[in-house]
This record gives structure tokens, C-alpha cells and sequence, in this order.
């Protein structure tokens, strides 16, 4: 094999699990990254985040970037920090959108690090340190380089690239790529039909290899359209108004939240709710949707009277605005983050948690390990910043407005780049969701060779030929996804009170307690 002409593709994440995407490929002595994603979900896969890159920053000739959430562009500002000098090429929407997102990125990870380590049951431990900083995002948003869709550009010599549309948020993309002779497809994240503000997604057909993502690859939803997405949230606002308390929404700040204010004004303005106050508690949504109308022109389903800066909205800038919020009835509170990890939303599930006449709302993936997955799974009682809330409010969930494709849409995308001649690989999905896509992906002859990588897992292509795994890094990355102990532990304190009042005597109490203490006594194995 000549070095010099050799195509390789290393998984730095996204393997197995739903975050953390960041691929690189590797031509001769040519680096070039697709995402530099922040790890989501659990404690042990946050902490991911905290190491070293897998690869020398200094050495990274150039980045594209599919789009602007933070699973898959949330490092670029500890990537910078640590070397990189290089571009970051993305659509022009997307480069709008990092403008501000990374620096609020930056400014979350320094204010939820400086909570953390006030409290109270952390005093004397070693303190947290931000992965990056404010200023860190800044002067990541800088490398963004904007490039139309369907139009070739060179992003390191010797590899050509052209973006297309993905239909999953503003700005996003799939990458195609041609390196070393062959061609290389990067779905990035892929939007379901019906989506609102964009059109389906697009590519060409015949590649070498593609990467596709598999988040909701098990799974077959109805294909809701936006008149029944509606008819839905309309009876779950009235629901919930009429049960007294608030609507509570967990959201991602861009699009989600966007999408939500579109079809809620639209509501609004058929007469089909009343003009219920709603507030939109998150900075960075207030500033994306400024973004949304920016590019307005190139949006669909928009519709008709005010949508964006509609009377009943009020954005929330100050902490001090939120916290007024402590004493609403009767509203409707939209808060990042969309998986309740960190942001305002924490603030107000410990106010309406306990709240049997509030109802918490979810619209968007919970990936395993986070707060949200965990309340949306039933739990009774949940620990949040040391103490255990009781979980009293409605707990309901609208799967309509996924920004994923579904099992069916992610095969009808696939088939749709036949042929396949090389391999296909699936990542940015939970295992057990991938084992069932690639069986039957393989039994429909997607590809020469359906592929499962693991983070740290590398491959050689070929062209027309399956890849051949070079070097897999099975190390703490991969133990680090799905549930860890602190989930376990977490669950353990909230329940442990009432576990032990259920047991019979005094006795079994003790004993059981007694069980514990001497198993956390005993040295490890």
C-alpha cells in the first residue's frame, strides 16, 4: 500500500452512541475533519470532552462542519484553542448560527462549571474546569467559511468537497467527498419528510463509501403532517393550561424551538388557542430565531401574520427575568437544553417537577444517561444539583417533531445512493438501535460491507471494495456510553428513602443498610 495515495477513516466519536460526531480522513499526509462534536449525556461521556484529542490539532489541514448543534460542532472552540489554524467550511446559515453559538457554548460551560463546584456536597473536591471558554468560541466562529450548496470547493488540496441539502435544521448538509480516486458520502444529520422550514434532503447516487447516521434506526413513526403536528400540540397545550400550572418544554435553542414558536403562533392566529403568554427562556434561542429570519426568504411552511416576534412571545434574556418566573401559572416555558443536561430548564423542572398541575413536555431525542431520558422513562423521584425532587407533574412526550429521519427514511435515503460499492458505515445512533438497522440493511445488499465502528476505530478504502480495519481503539471511550455508575447512584439516592420504608421491620432496614456499607468496605476485585 502506497502511504502516500492511501485513504483512511478514523471515528473520534459518534460510535455507538448519539454524540460526540468527528470523523477524520486522512489522504497521504492530508488531514481533514468532518464535526468536532461535544459528547452528550451521562457524566462518564461528558467527561470525554475533558481529554486530549485522539490527533494534533496543529496537524488538521481543514474541518467541515454539517451543521450547528453541539454534538457536532461543539468542540471547535477547545480545537482552536489547541492548534488549529485552518478553515472551517459549512453553509452560510451555519456560519451565522456559530457566530453566537459557540460563544454562548463557551459562556455555558464557564457558568455551569462555576456551579458545580459551589455546591455544597462538593466542598473540598477537586474543582472542574471548563472544556473552553467564552473567548475559546469566539475565535473559533472566526475559521467559519461560508460555501453554497451543490457547489465544488477544495478544502485541502488534493480532496474536493461539495455540501448538499440534509433537511434536519438551518444550515445543515451532507458532505461528498472525492479523495484518492474514490467517492465519500457523510450524511450528517438527516431531517424526516414533512419537516418544517426545509425541503427533503438531497445527494447524488454511486459512491465508494457513505456514512449515515442512525439515530432513530429502529424505529417506524407515523409521517405526521404539519396541520396534525398542530392539531397535537394544540391538545396538549389545552390539556395542560386547564390542568392549572405551567407547559414546561425542554428544547434545543435552534430549531426546535423555532419550529415550536411557528406552530404555536400559527395556532394562535387561526384561533385555535387563546393568546397563552410564552416564554422563551434561553438567550441562544432568541438569537438563532433572529438568524431563522435572517434567511426567512429561504424557509418554507412560514405561513401567514406575525410568527417570530409574535405579541404573546416574550424572550427571556436576564436570570433575574427567569427566576420571576418561579411564581407562573398558567404558561407556557420553553428552556435549553433539550435533554435537561444543563441551562434553564433545570431551574424550572425544580420548580414544576414537584408541581401536580404542571405538565413537562418533551419534543426531541433523550439520549440514555440524561436527566430527561430518566424522567421520560418514569422515575418517580429524580436528583438534581444534590437533592431529590418528587416527580408529580404530567409527563408527556410529542414524537412529531423529530428533526431525525425514521427507520424507513433512513433506508429510502440510502437506497437512493445506490450503488454502494465499497461500505456503508452507521453511527450517531445507540447500539442496540444500529444492530437492528445494519441486519437489515445487510439483508437488502445496502453495500459490500455494513459496518459498526466504534470510537477510535480506523479503516483503510478501497475503492469498490469493503474497508479494512486498520487499528480498533477499544479503550474508556467506548465504556463510557450509555448508563454509568452516577446514573445508578443517582437513582439509588432519589429512590433509596422509600425502598427502605418498604421493607417490612426495622431489622431488614438495617440489614440491608448494613449490606451496603460492608460491600463499599471491601476492597474492589
Amino acid at each position: 500500500m502506497n502511504t502516500e495515495e492511501s485513504v483512511s477513516l478514523t471515528f473520534h466519536g459518534a460510535g455507538r452512541t448519539v454524540t460526540g460526531s468527528c470523523m477524520e480522513v486522512a489522504h497521504g499526509k492530508r488531514r481533514l475533519l468532518i464535526d468536532c462534536g461535544l459528547f452528550q449525556g451521562s457524566r462518564s461521556l461528558e467527561g470525554l470532552n475533558h481529554r486530549a484529542f485522539a490527533f494534533r490539532p496543529s496537524e488538521i489541514d481543514a474541518v467541515i462542519v454539517t451543521h450547528a448543534h453541539m454534538d457536532h460542532c461543539g468542540l471547535l472552540p477547545k480545537l482552536v484553542a489547541s492548534g488549529y489554524a485552518g478553515k472551517v467550511w459549512c453553509t452560510a446559515p451555519t456560519r451565522d448560527l456559530l457566530a453566537f453559538m459557540l460563544p454562548d457554548a463557551g459562556r455555558i460551560q464557564e457558568n455551569d462549571t462555576a456551579r458545580r463546584n459551589r455546591r455544597q456536597d462538593r466542598a473540598g473536591e477537586e474543582p472542574f474546569e471548563p472544556i473552553f471558554t467564552e473567548h475559546d468560541g469566539t475565535q473559533a466562529a472566526r475559521h467559519a467559511c461560508a460555501v453554497p450548496l451543490e457547489t465544488w470547493f477544495e478544502p485541502v488540496p488534493g480532496i474536493r468537497a461539495r455540501l448538499w441539502n440534509a433537511g434536519h435544521i438551518l444550515g445543515s448538509a451532507s458532505v461528498e467527498l472525492v479523495v484518492g480516486g474514490q467517492r465519500l458520502l457523510f450524511s450528517g444529520d438527516l431531517g424526516p419528510e414533512h419537516k418544517a422550514f426545509h425541503p427533503d434532503p438531497a445527494a447524488p447516487s454511486g459512491f465508494d463509501h457513505i456514512v449515515c447516521e442512525s439515530t432513530y434506526g429502529d424505529q417506524t413513526r407515523k409521517q405526521y403532517t404539519i396541520r396534525q403536528r398542530r392539531t397535537l400540540l394544540q391538545g396538549e397545550i389545552r390539556e395542560a393550561i386547564a390542568a392549572g400550572g405551567n407547559l414546561v418544554i425542554p428544547v434545543f435553542a435552534l430549531e426546535r424551538t423555532q419550529e415550536l414558536l411557528l406552530d404555536i403562533a400559527s395556532l394562535i392566529n387561526a384561533g385555535r388557542l387563546p393568546r397563552v403568554p410564552v416564554y422563551i427562556d434561553s438567550p441562544l434561542a432568541g438569537r438563532a430565531t433572529e438568524v431563522f429570519g435572517r434567511h426567512a426568504d429561504a424557509l418554507e411552511d412560514m405561513g401567514k401574520g406575525r410568527i417570530f416576534d409574535h405579541p404573546a412571545f416574550h424572550y427571556v434574556e436576564t436570570s433575574t427575568d427567569s427566576i420571576a418566573l418561579n411564581a407562573a401559572s398558567g404558561a407556557i416555558i420553553l428552556a435549553a437544553s433539550g435533554m435537561c443536561e444543563g441551562g434553564r430548564i433545570r431551574h424550572h423542572l425544580w420548580h414544576n417537577l414537584a408541581r401536580a398541575d404542571s405538565t413537562i413536555l418533551f419534543v426531541g431525542f433523550q439520549a440514555a444517561g440524561t436527566l430527561g431520558r430518566t424522567i421520560l422513562d418514569g422515575a418517580k423521584r429524580v436528583r438534581m444539583s444534590g437533592r431529590t425532587i418528587v416527580v408529580q407533574a404530567r409527563i408527556r412526550q410529542i414524537e412529531s417533531y423529530t428533526g431525525h429521519a425514521d427507520r424507513d427514511g433512513l433506508i429510502g435515503w440510502i437506497e437512493d445512493r445506490h450503488p454502494i460499492t465499497g461500505s456503508l458505515f452507521l453511527t450517531h445512533g445507540e447500539a442496540r438501535t444500529i444492530e437492528l438497522l445494519g441486519a437489515e440493511l445487510a439483508a437488502r445488499g445496502a453495500a459490500r460491507a455494513v459496518m459498526s465502528p466504534a470510537i477510535g476505530d480506523c479503516y483503510h478504502l478501497a475503492r469498490a471494495g469493503a474497508a479494512t480495519l486498520i487499528d480498533g481503539t477499544h479503550d474508556e471511550a467506548n465504556e463510557a456510553i450509555g448508563l454509568d455508575w452516577r446514573n445508578m447512584c443517582a437513582g439509588l439516592l432519589a429512590n433509596l428513602k422509600e425502598e427502605l420504608k418498604a421493607l417490612p421491620t426495622n431489622a431488614a432496614r438495617s440489614a440491608a443498610l448494613r449490606g451496603m456499607m460492608d460491600a463499599l468496605a471491601r476492597p474492589a476485585d
